[in-house]
């Protein structure tokens, strides 16, 4: 699968003969796939095709691209706002693995995370359990759920310029498509402010109106799946580290241990893989030669129950967001939606 991953990147971002000729194979299903997603919207914009509404506000967190972007941690960070501003949200999440739910469960306790694959339901289902707003985590294509306002990520890290949809580029939607959008968040780990620049300018061209902020995901502190025990960052300087990630962009995690410091030996396992007490002991068996053994917090509420006891602590770090740019913007969305309450 890791094979498989590195395939499609090369053919997506590669400058190689055979990736341009693979790209170029490519382009009649791309046009043919870019004819349908033009035909739906359609649809939708000409209210042909319904979207289905509930008595709340509704606010949908999104990309445009497959792959991660960020939009756990900042819908995670999303429904935090809205408590401290006296709201009870819930969020609504397709679920593909339960890695979504267990992460969302882990940063808001006290929110209630409904993982459905029929949105309209899940939203009813938060309802139902007095939800007064609700965040669609994953859903600005899914127009079958009205809402009230999208917010869509784009990845500095990742970004190329180069929009090509599925499957001759990772695009799910072109660029145009942000003129929907209430609000563009970009982010980053590890790219520089320069690219976050280029992602605003071409955000601008395509769509002027639409307001635009950006948010940095950087590691917090090390934290032990066995005990809760906490750590510094600092810990890992010039530590051996085996590194676990089952993320849809695992060379950015790695990046940022590397970036503390540490002497890197990477793990990559598919995004959403359920991990088995057989790879957990493997790892831990690798690990020994390592000084730490550390994964995202997405790995971490998947591998805890299977880490085996006597191979000492899996540790683990969680995204910590800093707005950066925009944050008037964010502040007026959280205080529009807010209003729709009454």
């Amino acid at each position: 699968m890791t094979d498989l991953r590195e395939a499609v990147t090369r053919l997506w971002t590669g400058t190689s003969p055979r990736a341009r000729a693979g790209r170029l194979l490519l382009s009649p299903f791309e046009v043919a796939y870019r004819a349908i997603v033009k035909g739906r919207g359609f649809l939708y914009d000409r209210r042909v095709l319904k979207a289905h509404d509930v008595s709340v506000p509704i606010v949908s967190v999104g990309n445009l691209s497959v792959g991660g972007t960020g939009k756990t941690p900042i819908s995670a960070w999303l429904a935090t706002q809205m408590v401290e501003r006296g709201a009870n949200p819930a969020i609504v999440l397709r679920g593909y693995g339960d890695d979504e739910i267990l992460v969302h469960q882990r940063l808001n306790e006290t929110i209630s995370v409904i993982a459905c694959a029929n949105r309209v339901r899940g939203m009813r289902d938060a309802l139902a359990e007095a939800a007064d707003i609700i965040i669609l985590d994953d859903a600005f294509q899914h127009r079958r759920a009205a809402r009230d306002a999208d917010v869509v990520l784009i990845d500095a890290d990742t970004w190329t310029g180069n929009t090509r949809l599925l499957p001759a580029g990772p695009w799910r939607e072109p660029l145009s498509a942000v003129r929907r959008a209430s609000l563009v968040i970009v982010t980053r780990k590890t790219s520089d402010r320069a690219s976050v620049a280029a992602v605003k300018d071409a955000v601008a061209a395509a769509a002027p109106q639409v307001p635009i902020a950006s948010v940095s995901l950087a590691p917090g502190e090390l934290r032990s799946t066995a005990t809760g025990q906490t750590m510094p960052l600092q810990a890992l300087d010039g530590a051996d580290v085996t590194a676990i990630a089952a993320i849809a962009n695992p060379d950015g995690f790695f990046r940022q241990l590397t970036r503390l410091g540490a002497i890197v030996r990477p793990h990559t396992y598919p995004d959403h893989y359920a991990f088995s007490a057989r790879d957990a002991r493997r790892l831990a068996d690798m690990a020994q030669a390592s000084d730490f053994a550390v994964c995202t917090l997405k790995d971490a509420v998947k591998l805890e129950s299977f880490w085996p006891p006597e191979a000492g602590s899996l540790w683990y770090v969680s995204q910590r967001l800093k707005v950066e740019d925009g944050r008037h913007h964010i502040a007026r969305l959280l205080d529009d939606l807010l209003a729709l309450r009454q």
